[in-house]
């Protein structure tokens, strides 16, 4: 499930998810930056430039090359600001294509394995003209990240 919300100028997108799998294996997969290329649409030539294979932790600043829209390739930084182990982790951009984005992703025990929650508050750049591009062009990209991401969960974890 994905809903988008607004409210004074910040939108707001929550997603739901659940997986068949184990609290362990889902903080593996979901904590390690170096996954986030498996589960991002190919055609957003998503990849990380920063070094290192560390476990997560808060501070952590991660960098990547991304295509967020057609023909627009941009550098995204974010800092990784907290983290409570098999619970959940805050990433902040630091530099990228939003004027700001919040990104929390939860992780939760389910009867039927793992509930992932993912609530990202973001602002547009351009004002006026950042704003009028999100139904046609911000919404409909998000919403394919989010579903590509949920089948290739899905797939990962068998369901």
């Amino acid at each position: 499930m994905i809903k988008f919300s607004k409210h004074s100028g910040i939108y707001s997108l929550e997603a739901l998810q659940i997986l068949n799998t184990s609290l362990e294996q889902a903080w593996e997969l979901l904590s390690d930056p170096g996954n986030l290329e498996k589960i991002t649409p190919p055609e957003m030539n998503f990849t990380i430039t920063s070094e290192g294979d560390e476990p997560m932790y808060a501070g952590q600043i991660i960098t990547y090359k991304v295509t967020p829209f057609p023909g627009i390739r941009s550098n995204w930084i974010t800092e990784i600001t907290h983290v409570r182990q098999k619970e959940y982790f805050v990433d902040e951009q630091r530099f990228g294509p939003y004027k700001m984005w919040h990104h929390e992703h939860r992780i939760i025990e389910h009867e039927n394995g793992v509930l992932m929650k993912d609530r990202i508050s973001y602002k547009l750049p351009f004002g006026f003209l950042g704003a009028i591009t999100h139904p046609f062009i911000v919404k409909p990209q998000l919403q394919k990240i989010f579903r590509h991401r949920e089948k290739v969960l899905a797939e990962m974890f068998n369901q």
